[in-house]
């Protein structure tokens, strides 16, 4: 594959002459509606026509582990154009009580299993501390991991669950745990291993972006890197979200605010046990930012740019993140979007092979993004 940026003046039918490849393959791999508009700066994957063919997928080549969070709600065809590309899909998400018993999604997931078993990808059951109004709630991370009983009975009915329907594992992603419950929180995490391996399952857990073990703040102090590393099977990075809702303009996943999570990280964690956390979405923000006033508008990548084609917006890429933005004007007010291209999940997929990572995860994969799969199949990802 090639990467292409756009230049002013760029149509489809000129670049694919300039490659030999066919206008269609173009359009079809970059999600590129007909009558096929280009936004100048906005970087295309394109097939090399006269290369010989790869031997062996990413996938295949060094049994990397290509990991993505999904809703029940997902569409059906989105799913479909996904799971030939995973090896495990994490299923968001059961909830639980204070008494340890076990809430489903609100919208059953045995669609998604039942597709995933036919493509032949290992479903995991993900379990989060959601309280009833949908946010992270340290409340119910406490009362389970400090009453012995309730953790059992909790432990159990995932046991019910993992087995009724053949989920291949389970991921823990409980965020905002209190300083205090920080061993705890591991020791939870290491009973459910015990536990899940007994019955030919894995473990794994989400880790708050840190860069050093005495980081403070309320996403960083409950999470023990080291102690998580022994207890889990495997851990999940987050690195995506400097650039978030209620923050001001910047990129999702900036690749030197990355790098610096998995060097820490690979301080206290083996690589053969990280998975790299991948943003499939950016952001749109109104500006100028006001904190605690301003929200922005969460995007797919292919929207994005839609976007600045719309608003005759030049997509730029920023060489310290390594991912591209653009600023435009409606309506008066003055916008600014940050979201992922080729570009800047190649350098994801680079991070990857330089630190001989096991795989990485995707939050989330809702919206399609065809080009990041594409361009992981052609990737030089060569563990072993």
């Amino acid at each position: 594959m090639s990467i292409y940026v756009v230049q002013s003046g760029d149509t489809i039918d000129r670049i694919a002459e300039q490659y030999g490849a066919d206008v269609t393959e173009i359009a079809y791999i970059n999600q590129i509606p007909y009558p096929y508009r280009l936004a100048v700066g906005q970087a295309i994957l394109i097939p090399n026509q006269d290369s010989a063919p790869a031997k062996e997928s990413a996938l295949a080549r060094r049994q990397i582990f290509s990991t993505g969070y999904a809703y029940p709600f997902i569409s059906e065809w989105v799913l479909d154009q996904t799971l030939p590309f995973l090896t495990h899909l994490f299923v968001f998400s059961y909830g639980f009580t204070t008494e340890g018993e076990l809430v489903p999604p609100q919208i059953s997931e045995d669609r998604m299993l039942q597709r995933a078993e036919q493509a032949g990808v290992s479903s995991v059951l993900v379990l989060t501390p959601l309280g009833e109004d949908g946010r992270f709630n340290n409340g119910l991370i406490s009362a389970v991991v400090r009453d012995e009983e309730v953790k059992r009975r909790l432990i159990e009915n995932i046991s019910t669950v993992v087995e009724g329907k053949n989920y291949q594992g389970v991921d823990v992603d409980f965020e905002y745990i209190l300083a205090e419950d920080r061993d705890l929180f591991t020791t939870f995490v290491e009973n459910l291993r015990e536990n899940m391996n007994a019955i030919g399952r894995e473990v794994s857990v989400a880790l708050a972006p840190k860069t050093s073990a005495d980081q403070q703040g309320l996403l960083y102090q409950g999470k023990d890197y080291r102690g998580l590393g022994q207890a889990a099977d495997y851990v999940l990075l987050m690195t995506y979200e400097w650039g978030y809702t209620y923050g001001p303009a910047m990129a999702v996943a900036p690749i030197n605010k990355v790098r610096q999570v998995v060097e820490y990280a690979l301080t206290e964690i083996s690589s053969e046990k990280i998975h790299l956390g991948i943003p499939n979405y950016g952001y749109d923000w109104t500006l100028p930012y006001v904190q605690g006033v301003s929200r922005a508008v969460t995007i797919g990548n292919v929207e994005a740019v839609q976007i600045a084609i719309e608003n005759s917006a030049e997509i730029q890429f920023d060489d310290t993140a390594q991912s591209p933005f653009f600023r435009y004007v409606r309506a008066d007010r003055q916008h600014e979007v940050w979201f992922e291209d080729a570009r800047s999940i190649q350098q994801k997929y680079n991070l990857i092979e330089e630190y001989n990572l096991r795989g990485f995860g995707v939050w989330q994969l809702m919206r399609l993004f065809r080009a990041m799969w594409i361009l992981l199949e052609d990737s030089p990802l060569n563990y072993n």
